[in-house]
């Protein structure tokens, strides 16, 4: 039986993503193409998850004014919703994509919640969460919950007892980490923000990392490091995986479909190289197409087979 994943979007937004040669900042900027989707970084890993064939819930917080083309998507891709509905707008997020595969991101502000309405969710959520096999929290903080308010949650969520991936960055990474999540997966520049120092070396990514795990007492950091690929510090051992060089389309989404490969392969009680071998053929994957999802699996089992995985001495 398919182990039921639920993923925790506190503060999902609609994307409208454009593509266009290169952007011209002052100017008028005319898009190739463009398309409007429900987003947010748990809905993501929600989508790569169902595709893998997972049994996937879904929760977090949706504004009611404009929650229907999420629970259309959810609908069509076999989601099963369980967010709450909260007055206001969720928010529109702007990312343009150039040819070269740079994205620039205009995150606007969403909605705004009261502590009434986090309360309710935190229950809701510790429902779920003690029905689920693994939790995935991911993505920023709404108006209204604080990163003190955040990390009471999830530690919350820890205390169920089950699996929880951790994925967010600023505040509210460097807040959530004192809850002790299962397993935190930070890129550099996150590293790097939460060291309060440049890591411009694996060695110093390593030790950084390595510093995070011990201060929190956080059984997995996996850094991702884009084309460089991903550095996994699993309990006391390291382990690298490296994607093969890909024509990048959009890395809208690449860490996202990274965090779906590990809680897909923590699910299923595979080895570390197993599971990271996935996680990295899903992103490498992700970075060649506009939007997350793996539609072709003949196409995965082939991106499989070129990632190289080693454990690091």
């Amino acid at each position: 039986m398919s182990p039921v994943l639920l993923t925790i979007t506190l503060n999902p937004a609609l994307d409208l993503t454009g593509q266009l040669a290169q952007l011209q900042r002052g100017a008028v900027n005319v898009m190739t193409q463009g398309n409007l989707h429900p987003a947010g970084k748990g809905i993501n890993v929600a989508r790569v998850l169902k595709d893998l064939g997972g049994q996937v819930q879904v929760s977090g917080l949706l504004g009611a004014d404009n929650q229907g083309e999420f629970q259309q998507l959810f609908a069509a891709e076999g989601l099963e919703d369980h967010f709450q509905v909260v007055p206001g707008a969720t928010r529109i997020n702007v990312k343009l994509v150039e040819a070269d595969g740079e994205v620039t991101e205009l995150n606007f502000p969403g909605i705004e919640v009261d502590e009434a309405a986090i309360a309710q969710l935190q229950q809701h959520l510790l429902a779920l969460a003690a029905r689920a096999d693994l939790l995935v929290v991911a993505g920023s903080l709404p108006r209204g919950l604080s990163p003190e308010r955040g990390a009471e949650l999830l530690r919350a969520l820890v205390a169920v007892g089950k699996p929880v991936l951790f994925d967010s960055s600023k505040a509210a990474l460097t807040a959530g980490l004192t809850a002790g999540p299962f397993l935190v997966k930070p890129n550099e520049h996150e590293l790097a923000e939460w060291a309060g120092r440049p890591l411009e070396s694996r060695a110093a990514l390593m030790a950084a990392a390595e510093g995070l795990q011990h201060k929190h007492g956080i059984q997995h950091v996996v850094v991702s490091r884009g084309a460089d690929g991903v550095l996994w510090r699993a309990g006391e051992q390291w382990w690298r995986a490296q994607p093969p060089r890909m024509s990048v389309v959009s890395t809208v989404g690449a860490g996202d479909s990274m965090v779906a490969g590990l809680a897909w392969g923590l699910a299923q009680g595979w080895s570390i190289e197993q599971t990271l071998r996935l996680a990295s053929a899903v992103s490498a994957l992700a970075v060649t197409q506009v939007g997350v999802g793996v539609k072709d699996k003949a196409v995965l089992e082939a991106m499989l087979a070129r990632i190289e995985v080693e454990q690091l001495a």
